[in-house]
């Protein structure tokens, strides 16, 4: 079976954040780690060139597929902050209360397990962070730690 393309790197994330271009995306990802971090307990990797995530699990599809991802992280892209939210694509009532947030949260977009934001000033950052703990707490039920 082929792994996947994207893997942990040995980069520092703080090395990569401080990297970040333009200046107001750099500080934005201080920001947005500062609150990953302080949401999930976790300390950060680099996935790929330009992922910052926290924590880790392993799957199967029902493909016979194995998964090896990010529980949860982000990535500081030049036009908008991509964030990998994964509870509410890997759980039916995750998908919904996800619902729930979004509407409160403000500027945004979405795709299936990313949320989308040009810059943080566009969104409410307490909706942002009960969002992020919201799925992390789903995917720690999903996916037990150690397991």
């Amino acid at each position: 079976m082929a792994e996947a393309k994207t893997q942990i790197t040995d980069v520092d994330p703080a090395d990569f954040i401080a990297s970040v271009e333009p200046e107001r995306k750099r500080e934005e990802a201080q920001v947005l780690d500062a609150m990953f971090r302080r949401v999930t307990g976790e300390v950060p990797q680099m996935w790929g060139p330009s992922i910052i995530g926290y924590g880790q699990y392993r799957t199967t599809y029902a493909s016979g597929r194995d998964v090896h991802w990010m529980r949860s992280g982000f990535s500081p892209r030049k036009a908008k902050h991509s964030l990998y939210l994964m509870g509410g694509y890997c759980d039916e009532l995750a998908a919904k209360e996800r619902e729930a947030f979004l509407a409160r949260l403000g500027k945004h977009s979405t795709g299936k397990s990313c949320l989308y934001i040009n810059k943080l000033a566009d969104v409410d950052m307490d909706v942002l962070e009960e969002m992020v703990a919201a799925d992390w707490a789903t995917m720690n039920r999903i996916y037990p730690p150690g397991e």
